[in-house]
């Protein structure tokens, strides 16, 4: 599984719990009553952040070495499994909730499909979705220069909104709205993208790496105060929807 890879580094280089608890305080106004799922889990973080706040989150992942950091914060309401194919019955949960991991599933439209089956009427599905933006600054700039690399995203609003219909799921609501704050210092994003933790730098040739991936390294390693941090407010589209 391709996140084991990243599992030891994934919390201290995408912001860890507080991250989580953050995307969890934005996440929590839209939830119902009832027990939350959160698929593709990875190491907890907003399984976490939600349970702080209340809620009895259980979370399923495909990976076993991310889910070893989520048990510690979850117990035993972890399981490995696929967003499309999940190992619980029909109506097992009030909300079902995707964070930034729609774009990763082999096929969407079938893992929205199993969300609303595990779903109870009237049950919510929360999403957090597509490109996220900053405004410009110069580590923002580099990740411009690599946006080439990225794949085409399944879960752009007006994707994401169609295959929902198509599942049988009604529109609550949408926005584009600041989401969580990081602050990253040059030499922090540069060990990042060295070790290839992206995962849309995981498949990179080496001829590519040379011509996009290298240059943008090395306008990393010229900026100035390497180890101070620029502080980032991300925003990112969160969509709403019910089960009939």
């Amino acid at each position: 599984m391709a996140f084991d890879r990243v599992a030891d580094d994934y919390d201290r280089m995408r912001g860890g719990i507080e991250r989580g608890r953050e995307a969890a305080a934005r996440l929590v106004a839209d939830l119902t009553p009832g027990p939350v799922l959160e698929v593709g889990t990875g190491t907890g973080i907003v399984a976490a952040g939600l349970s702080e706040l209340g809620h009895r989150v259980y979370g399923v992942d495909l990976s076993p070495q991310m889910l070893s950091r989520a048990h510690s914060r979850l117990g035993g309401r972890v399981a490995v499994a696929d967003a499309q194919s999940l190992p619980f019955p029909d109506g097992a949960f009030a909300n079902v909730v995707f964070v930034h991991v729609l774009h990763l599933v082999a096929d969407m439209p079938t893992a929205l499909r199993e969300a609303v089956r595990v779903l109870t009427p009237d049950g919510r599905l929360l999403a957090a979705h597509g490109d996220p933006a900053a405004d410009p600054d110069e580590l923002v700039a580099v990740l411009d220069r690599l946006g080439e690399l990225h794949p085409p995203r399944p879960d752009t609003p007006e994707r994401l909104d169609a295959a929902a219909r198509k599942a049988g799921l009604l529109p609550v609501g949408h926005d584009f709205a600041p989401d969580y704050e990081r602050a990253t210092s040059p030499r922090q994003l540069l060990e990042s993208l060295e070790r290839r933790l992206p995962p849309f730098l995981w498949n990179v040739d080496d001829d590519t790496w040379a011509r996009v991936v290298e240059p943008a390294l090395a306008e990393l390693r010229a900026l100035p105060d390497q180890d101070r941090p620029r502080p980032q407010q991300w925003r990112v589209h969160h969509s709403v929807y019910r089960k009939p």
